[in-house]
């Protein structure tokens, strides 16, 4: 039996990830920034792409392109190139005169001259004491040293044969330098340790030889691990007494220098600003920094057969041309995607803008993409690294999308909704009597929400708020 050889034509459906498709997916994801840094690059990169000229060149250029554009169609109609998907597809995109979208219009900010301050750090503040302290050429270099070697929270992180071996200094007189640096503000600063850290603010208070200092050099660990009972038993006292001396500690500084080094403040630049129009809220688009990109006319004519031009330099244009047209067709569909998932959050936590967390709704990606007609990996996208500004505050686009959890009204409540109401009942509980996880529950149910213990023991803990049993030791 013989092998045939056969061409069949079948028509089949596939889905095929194209080169442009795969950008416009690459560009959702991207902050405002990386998409500002990879526009810049690809107009130093792509000769066919230029930044629209600045608004007082504009009106003047467009005449001139308007006046020029009908020889050329003219001449054009000839050129084998003119390929009518191209019309049709990019539309506008092709015209000499094009221009972007303006920028929506969205709140002015406050200057930044307004937003910056000026403080001085925990090392400048220790070199001026230290300036004022000492006249010794030595003490003041070895307590340079020792500054030097100091973290944000002001702890020595050097050794003393460290620091003895940065300059011909004895451990002796390394230790006396430290001595002196340990005496300057803020207090219990230059400390090695949490206890010396204490210690130091003990004596300045004039507390040497008391049960307090006692409990901070022999019952440290006990202390820490709210163990009073022990503690108490111990110094042979009672607990009252006690809380007297423990009182005192709690209101020792840990950090000493932490508020010489604040975090630095981190400032979000909103891709998205939700206004208020009269009784309707507006997703308007924040396109501050993205550069406003067009075709450039003066490379495009380099594509008309009547010009002299080479085969090779048309195919190179030609080439230029679809990444410049994908590129910017690909930007203004991720702009008009972010618009999308921003204005179906408005439309879904509409009872959050008006009146806080307490009335956030649950909310999954599924419904942001079925109210859109999207797919959910693209909702997934656009909320990555977006920030929206609400009149509640600036938010990631993230915080919107919670579980819910059944009530017995018939509603969904938000998991963040829950867990600000397990705060505010900790914050009014009797200090006395600290209420357990199970109270909570009770609580809770009492109020239409049916949670599990564990669950409550869960979102307790990512408030970072202690057991009731250490709160009661805390109180």
């Amino acid at each position: 039996m013989g092998i045939q050889q056969k061409l069949h034509t079948r028509l089949v459906q596939k889905l095929i990830l194209t080169p442009s498709l795969q950008q416009a997916i690459k560009l959702l994801p991207m902050s405002t920034l990386e998409l500002s840094d990879l526009l810049n690059q690809e107009m130093v990169e792509n000769p066919m792409l230029e930044e629209v000229p600045t608004e007082d060149l504009q009106p003047a250029e467009a005449t001139q392109q308007a006046d020029k554009a009908e020889p050329e169609q003219q001449t054009n109609k000839t050129d084998t190139w003119d390929d009518q998907d191209y019309e049709y597809f990019f539309g506008d995109y092709l015209d000499d005169g094009y221009r972007p979208k303006a920028p929506q219009e969205v709140k002015e900010l406050p200057p930044i001259e307004n937003t910056l301050s000026t403080s001085s750090s925990l090392s400048d503040h220790l070199l001026w004491q230290l300036s004022m302290q000492s006249d010794d050429s030595a003490v003041r270099d070895i307590g340079t040293a020792i500054i030097g070697n100091l973290d944000d929270d002001g702890y020595l992180v050097a050794s003393f044969e460290e620091l003895a071996s940065m300059g011909p200094w004895s451990v002796e007189d390394v230790d006396r330098a430290l001595r002196l640096v340990q005496g300057f503000d803020p207090t219990g600063i230059a400390a090695r340790d949490l206890q010396e850290c204490l210690l130091l603010q003990l004596r300045h208070l004039g507390l040497d030889g008391t049960a307090t200092e006692k409990i901070v050099t022999e019952h440290m660990k006990l202390l820490q691990n709210h163990q009073v009972p022990e503690i108490a038993k111990k110094l042979g006292m009672t607990i009252d007494d006690l809380k007297e001396h423990i009182e005192v500690i709690r209101n020792l500084d840990p950090k000493p220098g932490s508020r010489f080094n604040p975090t630095p403040s981190q400032y979000v630049i909103p891709d998205v600003y939700i206004v208020k129009v009269e009784d309707q809220y507006v997703a308007a688009l924040n396109e501050d920094g993205l550069p406003q990109m067009r075709i450039s006319p003066v490379y495009r004519r380099l594509l008309d057969k009547t010009t002299e031009n080479t085969d090779e330099t048309r195919a190179y244009v030609k080439d230029k041309f679809r990444s410049a047209l994908w590129l910017i067709k690909s930007v203004e569909q991720r702009q008009k995607t972010i618009h999308k998932v921003a204005t179906s959050i408005i439309n879904f936590q509409r009872d959050f803008l008006d009146h806080g967390i307490e009335h956030l709704r649950p909310l999954v990606l599924r419904d942001v993409a079925n109210d859109i007609g999207m797919h959910e990996s693209t909702v997934s996208r656009v909320v990555t690294n977006k920030y929206m500004h609400t009149p509640q505050g600036v938010f990631e686009m993230k915080y919107f999308f919670h579980s819910g959890i059944s009530s017995s009204y018939g509603e969904s409540v938000s998991s963040v909704t829950i867990k600000q109401r397990i705060r505010k009942i900790i914050e009014n509980e009797d200090p006395r009597k600290p209420l357990s996880d199970s109270k909570i529950v009770s609580i809770l149910q009492r109020e239409g929400l049916e949670l599990a213990r564990r669950t409550i023991a869960k979102y307790r803990e990512e408030l970072k708020i202690p057991t009731s049993n250490q709160r009661k030791i805390l109180y």
